[in-house]
């Protein structure tokens, strides 16, 4: 693996591709910043070992230009504090001042380059753009995980004019082996915990590790879709009906490939969709019609944790409910604490998934399981067994 961990940065410039889009309130500040202390034992090892550090990252959604929400100057307060030097800040990407600034770095330096994202060219994967934007470094360092399997032009096209001198940074080099402990080397027995609200979002990493699981567990909306195509009513539960003849086959797959799947059995339903609605438990296969299921029920949770209790390698990715809503975050509290007992008992967890990984953050418990993947469309596609341009374009 071409890790960052043998390398000589001193006089050397360190270009890292960084995944700081994290969220901020309305006032700018940020709310969570899991992403940015992921990227700080890369940025300490250049700086401890001689180097100077030029940062880029997106961060949102804007929509081809400057916007001020949007800009990358609201998170240099925070990386000061975590890497416990200044950091100045750049505000443009490709400007003669900019490359300017960073052609004169010395040794401990560090820079934020303002957000990709304002310039159109970086989703377009402009090959012109990656090579403005690779002046800024002697040394390439791909540690954003969270896009490696977009072909931006600060992600996968920027590596080709660091030919001899392109890294994997310390947190994507822990992502993939992480992951590969559950594609590559799992001990048995082997778990999936698969929620979320869609069949439809889900349905490839479903079938695709049927070949890496004993068991997969459904939970969260998706669930209702495979209940309905065993005949059970449902009520106003969130259903795919295009996925139900998909649901059946994945069952059938699953029995092919002697792969237990585990459904809800009983579900904690409401009247309407709103934390203050009346609820009550009854059945999953029994829901009265304008009633909808928005939680997995006590017995579930049981039988839930019985299966992630037995099991050596667990995968957790998407809530059992509407975890956002006080009323309906038992199920995924639950199944949370299961994985942090089943990581204390000797198992290997795994959790990814942007609801997921924002459930176990909100309950403190991130450090009590094996690892939490910074990665959600990343991780789904790295497991799916897709090639990622931004960890390709390092390998080649």
């Amino acid at each position: 693996m071409k890790t960052i961990s043998n390398i000589d940065f001193k006089n050397k410039r360190a270009l890292v591709r960084v995944d700081f889009n994290v969220p901020l309130n309305e006032n700018n500040e940020i709310t969570d910043n899991t992403r940015i202390k992921a990227a700080v034992p890369t940025i300490k090892h250049i700086l401890n070992n001689g180097g100077s550090v030029v940062l880029m990252s997106h961060l949102g959604r804007p929509k081809g230009g400057f916007e001020e929400k949007y800009s990358l100057k609201h998170i240099i307060s925070e990386l000061e504090k975590l890497i416990g030097r200044e950091v100045k800040f750049l505000d443009d990407c490709v400007s003669e001042k900019s490359f300017e600034y960073t052609k004169d770095l010395k040794n401990g330096e560090v820079v934020m380059l303002e957000n990709l994202r304002f310039y159109p060219e970086e989703k377009a994967g402009d090959s012109g753009f990656a090579k403005k934007i690779a002046k800024h470094g002697d040394i390439y360092i791909n540690d954003a995980f969270g896009t490696a399997h977009r072909a931006h032009a600060s992600t996968a096209i920027i590596t080709e004019n660091f030919p001899n001198d392109k890294y994997f940074g310390l947190l994507l080099e822990k992502e993939m082996k992480n992951i590969d402990v559950l594609l590559l080397d799992p001990k048995p027995p082997t778990t999936a915990i698969i929620g979320g609200a869609k069949v439809s979002s889900k349905i490839t990493i479903i079938e695709k590790l049927m070949d890496s699981v004993d068991q997969i567990i459904i939970g969260g909306g998706m669930a209702y879709t495979f209940i309905k195509a065993q005949g059970g009513r449902v009520g106003d539960s969130l259903v795919e009906d295009d996925y139900i003849k998909t649901a059946k086959d994945v069952l059938e797959l699953a029995k092919k490939k002697d792969v237990q799947v585990f459904l809800p059995t009983d579900t904690i339903i409401a009247d309407k969709f709103a934390n203050d609605a009346r609820s009550k438990s009854c059945s999953i296969y029994e829901i009265p019609e304008e009633w909808m299921g928005l939680d997995i029920g006590t017995d579930t949770i049981q039988q839930f944790n019985d299966v992630i209790q037995s099991s050596k390698t667990i995968l957790w990715n998407g809530p059992m409910g509407v975890f956002e809503m006080e009323s309906f975050k038992n199920g995924t509290v639950a199944i949370a604490n299961s994985l942090v007992n089943a990581t204390r008992n000797g198992a290997f967890t795994l959790i990814g998934g942007g609801d997921s990984v924002a459930a176990i953050n909100q309950l403190d418990l991130g450090d009590k399981v094996s690892y939490v993947s910074t990665g959600g469309g990343a991780m789904l596609e790295y497991l799916e067994g897709k090639e990622l341009p931004g960890i390709k374009s390092i390998l080649n």
